[in-house]
Formats: structure tokens, sequence, C-alpha cells
């Protein structure tokens, strides 16, 4: 195993998956504190990288395009010190990285980990059920339905229709945009059927966000709603197999981890090794796991 320990965090590789460990110092962004230790198989990822510098240096991890609902729901605009694939490397560890990277890369050649892009999430997203209160009202999640409410400093607007309840089945799309200068940030969700070009302020499926501490959680909940959202390469009439019928609560079982009815018996085997290996690395829970394996059973 290779394995390196800062103040900023711990990364730790077992030759197929990165374990990345938030640090305790207070210097750690609230963001990465709240979202925890990641699991990232290595099949997830793109390439790593070691800057060094004077003072400090990073290790850089870049996932391949699709692989994390989090990159996703924040469109790359996650940067230090909220970054989780980033890590502070003090000076006289530059060869502990140094390391590092060359035994993450090797497990790469090895394995022949392709770089392009993915067509299903191979990291799960922040778990919930969820709640962040930002700018101008709260967030919440618990996997099935958003809900927004607002505080004394929402525009007249957003209040008058009082708190939204919006059911994951009626969310086409969630993006989070941080504040930067002059312009305000926002978490927004895209509600079928409902376009709108309202701003943030005056839009009742956003949060409007001023560049404060907590802003960044918000990209938290768009992540844990974007992870349960049908992958941005599935076809819209491929969209995610949603099972209405499952009890709420329960997590749903994405289509593209359900084979097609006329797969043979080794493609059976296949798939139930696929999931094993999402599981072993932590890609999926273990209620998501035993459902996953009993939709591919069912389908037999």
């Amino acid at each position: 195993m290779a394995e390196i320990i800062q103040k900023d965090g711990t990364w730790a590789f077992d030759g197929d998956a990165l374990r990345l460990t938030p640090g305790r110092d207070k210097n750690v962004s609230l963001l990465r504190k709240t979202l925890g230790e990641l699991v990232v198989p290595l099949g997830a990822l793109a390439g790593i990288s070691f800057e060094q510098g004077k003072k400090a240096g990073r290790l850089r991890l870049r996932l391949r395009d699709g692989a994390d609902p989090l990159l996703h729901a924040t469109g790359g605009r996650l940067i230090e010190p909220n970054d989780p694939y980033q890590l502070i490397v003090e000076s006289d560890r530059y060869g502990v990285a140094e390391y590092f990277v060359d035994e993450v890369r090797n497990a790469r050649l090895l394995d022949e980990v392709p770089s392009d892009p993915v067509t299903e999430y191979l990291l799960p997203g922040p778990s919930v059920p969820l709640s962040v209160s930002a700018g101008d009202g709260t967030a919440s999640f618990d996997g099935e339905h958003v809900r927004l409410e607002w505080n004394w400093k929402t525009e007249d607007a957003k209040t008058a229709a009082g708190p939204r309840t919006l059911a994951l089945s009626d969310i086409d799309a969630v993006e989070w945009l941080p504040a930067a200068g002059l312009e305000n940030g926002y978490l927004r969700f895209t509600v079928k059927n409902a376009p709108t070009k309202a701003p943030p302020k005056y839009d009742p499926n956003a949060v409007d966000l001023w560049g404060f501490k907590k802003d960044p959680l918000m990209a938290l909940v768009a992540a844990a709603v974007q992870a349960r959202l049908p992958h941005p390469s599935t076809p819209a009439d491929e969209a995610v197999r949603t099972d209405e019928a499952a009890p709420a609560g329960e997590p749903r079982v994405p289509r593209q981890l359900v084979p097609a009815a006329e797969d043979d018996h080794d493609a059976l085997l296949r798939r139930l090794r696929e999931l094993g290996e999402l599981h072993r690395t932590g890609v999926l829970t273990d209620e998501e796991f035993t459902l996953a394996k009993q939709a591919v059973l069912k389908r037999r």
C-alpha cells in the first residue's frame, strides 16, 4: 500500500482504489470535512500529478469525465481549498509524494485504465439525508425530494409561495455556481416543463448565494441530487429506470445496473462481478448493492 499523511489530509492507495481522507487541520475547508472520506476506484482515474513549490507542493487527481456527480454538478468550479482532489504536501514529504504518484500511474498502466469519458457514475456522491443553509434559503434532500425553505433575507417574490418541495422525478438538472466578485452564485434546479429565465434571487427553484463560508456546501446538495439523475451520457429516451414503485427512501437502481433480458449467462455473471467490485471499493453502499443485485437476478 502507498500512503501519504499530511495536515491537509491522508491519501492511501491499495492497488484498486484511492482513499482520500480530509485532515483535521483548521485550514481544511468545511466542504471537505463535511464530504468526508472519498473512495475513488482506479477505473475512475484519468491521471495523477505532483507539482512542487518552494514551501509546499500539490498532489492532484484528474477523474474521467462523467465519473463523479460532484464534479459534474459543479462544472469543475470547485477550486482550492474546496477541491477534494488536491492535497497540499509539505516540502519534506516530496519524495513520498513522487513515490505515491509512481505507484498509482503504474497500476493504471497495468490495468490498462482508459482516460476517455465514462457512461455511468463511478462514485456515489454525498450521502443523504443532507441539509444546508446558506444565502437566502435552506436546501434539503432525502434521496427522493428536494425541499427549499426561505429566510428573512429572501425576496418577497420567492417567499410569497412558501417553501418548495420538488420530487426527484420532476427535476431535469441541477447546477451549483459559486459567487465571484460582484456576481452572486446559486444552487438551481431545472424543473420539467417549467423553464425559467428569472435570476436566482427571484427563481423559486433556486437558492441565491452571496459568497459566504457555507456556500460551497450547497455543492454537496447538488451532487447528491445529480448522482440520482440520469447520467449525462444517457439518451433521453433511455433515462433512468427509477423503480417508480419502490418504497419511499429506498435507493433507486439505475438502468445501467440492469442487463437486458437477452443477455446470456456469461454476461449475467460478468455483471454480478462488476457489481461486487463496485460494492467492494465503496462505490455502492450495502443497500444499493443488494437492490442492484436483486434487479439483475430478476431480469435473468
